[in-house]
C-alpha cells in the first residue's frame, strides 16, 4: 500500500496551471469501471453519491456500509482509489487507518465538521489528524477537508477565507498531504495555496472548469456528488421517456 499511495501522492504534484489533477467520484464499481475506462488515473469515491447509491441522506450512511461500499469499488478497478470517510465515523486513528488499509484505499477524505456536533476546534481537529498520520505512516494520503465556507465563523469572527488559510496551515503541519475548503470561491483559493506548502483541493460546480480551477490555484479537483445526480437526472429523464411512450 505505501507504494501506491506514494504514485498516488505523486500525482498531486508538479502539476502545470490549469492542469489540476482531476478525480471522478464514483458511488458503485459500475460507474468507477466507467470512469478508468475514460482514462483517469485514480478515483475519489464521495461521500454524498455513495449515501445517494444506498438510499441513506447525506452523512447518515453507516460506517460498515460506508468502507464495504469503497472495498467494492477498490476491487473493480486498477487505479488507486481515495475514499471520502467524512468526519471518522468516531473511530480512533489506529482503527480508522486500519478500515482504510482493509478496503484498500490509498487515501482519504477527513472534515472538520462532526456530525451533529457543527465545526471541530482548529487545534482539536489538527492534533487528530497528526494522530492519523502517526498511525498511517507514508502509506495513506490524507487530505484535509475545511468547511470554513460551507460553514462560515459566526458574525465577528475573521472571515471564511481567514478561517480556511489558519485551518489549512494547522492541517499541513499536522502532516495532511492536501488541504480541501470545500466550496472556496476561486478568488480566495490562490490565498489559500500560498499559505501552504501542500497541494489545495477544489469542488468543481457545474459552472465552472476543472482548468479554470487549475488556474486559480487548485493542483487537484473533485466533484462531490455531483457526477451522480448528474447520473440520477438521466436517469429520471429515461424513466420519464419509458413511462410517457
Amino acid at each position: 500500500m505505501t507504494g501506491r499511495a506514494a504514485a498516488f501522492r505523486a500525482l498531486h504534484h508538479g502539476r502545470a496551471a490549469g492542469d489540476p489533477l482531476v478525480l471522478p467520484g464514483p458511488w458503485d464499481a459500475a460507474s468507477a469501471r466507467s470512469f478508468v475506462r475514460a482514462g483517469f488515473p485514480a478515483l475519489a469515491t464521495p461521500s454524498q453519491g455513495i449515501a445517494l447509491a444506498l438510499g441513506y441522506e447525506d452523512g447518515e450512511t453507516p460506517a460498515e456500509e460506508m468502507f464495504a461500499a469503497v472495498a467494492r469499488i477498490v476491487a473493480a478497478v486498477d487505479v488507486p482509489v481515495t475514499a471520502d470517510v467524512e468526519d471518522g465515523y468516531g473511530l480512533p486513528p489506529r482503527e480508522l487507518v486500519a478500515r482504510l488499509r482493509e478496503a484498500g484505499a490509498v487515501g482519504c477524505n477527513l472534515e472538520d465538521s462532526a456530525r451533529g456536533a457543527g465545526r471541530v476546534d482548529a487545534g482539536r481537529q489538527a492534533a487528530w489528524l497528526a494522530a492519523v498520520r502517526e498511525a498511517a505512516g507514508d502509506g495513506l494520503f490524507v487530505n484535509a477537508r475545511i468547511d470554513s465556507y460551507l460553514r462560515p465563523p459566526p458574525p465577528g469572527s475573521p472571515g471564511p477565507l481567514a478561517d480556511a488559510v489558519e485551518r489549512a496551515r494547522r492541517y499541513a503541519a499536522a502532516g495532511a498531504d492536501c488541504v480541501y475548503p470545500i466550496k472556496a470561491p476561486p478568488e480566495d483559493l490562490r490565498a489559500i495555496a500560498d499559505a501552504v506548502d501542500v497541494p489545495v483541493n477544489a469542488l468543481c460546480a457545474p459552472e465552472r472548469s476543472p482548468a479554470d480551477l487549475g488556474r486559480a490555484g487548485a493542483a487537484r479537483v473533485t466533484f462531490g456528488g455531483a457526477l451522480a445526480f448528474r447520473t440520477l437526472a438521466t436517469v429520471d429523464d429515461l424513466a420519464h421517456e419509458l413511462r410517457t411512450r
